[in-house]
């Protein structure tokens, strides 16, 4: 099913200005299936069920782009007044548990923060009226993420705005936009939850020895491409072939370069290189302390989630099969990597 340019534009303008990763994907799912695309190839370009993708159309048709973002839920009003609520979410987003009291603990739990309303404002609750209350007052419950201190905030947002400029002058003065890093995929990376035996727990086999695959890529911002190389090392000589054959695979147009400021990035053995073909390659580095802004950190992330999560290695070719095994898999749906590594900038 179809929408009009007009609806289009309208989600994609609300997907742009949408800061929630999980209210973003609603959207997306949305314009994907407005754009013409059947419930099942939704789901599986955005991670979210082909009812999910049913259940977000028909609440659209229902109350429009209004509908698709959390509502307040309703309930009896609540024990604690709206001042003690505010004092309580202040408490909770800006000190740990052993700052207030709790001298050995140090992360905020549903029952931790049951006993802090009881010691400060007299009331009981359950554990499912704490967490009702706490979504109310607009948080979740959710893991958090890691940022660096360091990264100058200033710095990353005149980065995305010089990226929007470079953007703008795509298939024009700029052929082709392409992020780079480079990433060790070892042996094992971390034990994650997954689906097994109801009381019961699964056991990973482990071999006491640390390896892995080390690459170097590229992720194409326009087209979904992935381009990977495996090396022995990481320095200024690897660094350089590599850019030799981003230079060899793109042979027409101008090609960005983004990458993050590695001192093998830096090294005066590219000047030759860069000189050479200052028409046709630019590096644009990111702000310091900056991977966030670089897409194909979400492309090493997917498949580490997908080649090595809960998985043991017994051997470096055993890995590698795996990681080419993703690569060829991924390269035949471009569409599905857009999707998920490229609409964040």
């Amino acid at each position: 099913m179809r929408a009009s340019e007009e609806e289009l534009k309208a989600i994609k303008s609300a997907m742009d200005k949408e800061k929630k990763a999980r209210i973003f994907k609603r959207y997306q799912a949305l314009y994907l299936f407005l754009s013409g695309k059947s419930c099942r190839e939704v789901a599986e370009l955005i991670g979210i069920s082909k009812d999910t993708v049913s259940n977000l159309h028909q609440t659209y048709r229902n109350e429009g782009l209004d509908g698709i973002p959390d509502k307040p839920k309703s309930g009896r009003p609540p024990r604690l007044h709206e001042g003690q609520r505010a004092a309580l979410k202040e408490v909770i987003l800006s000190k740990v548990p052993s700052e207030v009291g709790f001298p050995a603990e140090f992360n905020w739990t549903a029952g931790l923060i049951a006993n802090y309303i009881k010691r400060e404002f007299g009331f009981d609750y359950s554990i499912r009226g704490i967490t009702g209350m706490l979504e109310r007052m607009g948080l979740s419950y959710t893991r958090p993420t890691y940022v660096l201190a360091k990264a100058d905030k200033q710095k990353q947002e005149q980065f995305v705005q010089d990226f929007e400029t470079v953007k703008k002058l795509l298939e024009d003065e700029i052929q082709h936009i392409l992020f780079v890093d480079e990433s060790m995929i070892r042996d094992y990376q971390a034990i994650h939850q997954t689906w097994f035996e109801r009381g019961k727990q699964r056991i990973i086999k482990t071999y006491g020895k640390h390896r892995g695959v080390k690459l170097v890529g590229y992720l194409n911002y326009e087209t979904g491409e992935v381009y990977c190389e495996e090396h022995e090392r990481y320095d200024a000589e690897v660094f350089l072939k590599f850019l030799n054959n981003v230079v060899s695979r793109h042979t027409k147009g101008k090609t960005v370069i983004i990458l993050d400021n590695a001192r093998i990035h830096h090294a005066k053995l590219l000047q030759p290189l860069l000189e050479a073909n200052k028409t046709r390659l630019q590096l644009m580095y990111l702000p310091p302390y900056s991977p966030d802004l670089n897409l194909i950190e979400g492309l090493w992330k997917w498949l580490k989630e997908q080649v090595v999560y809960n998985v043991f290695y017994k051997t470096v070719p055993e890995i590698r099969k795996n990681v080419k095994a993703f690569l060829k898999s991924i390269s035949t749906r471009p569409e599905a990597v857009i999707q998920r590594l490229c609409c964040k900038l």
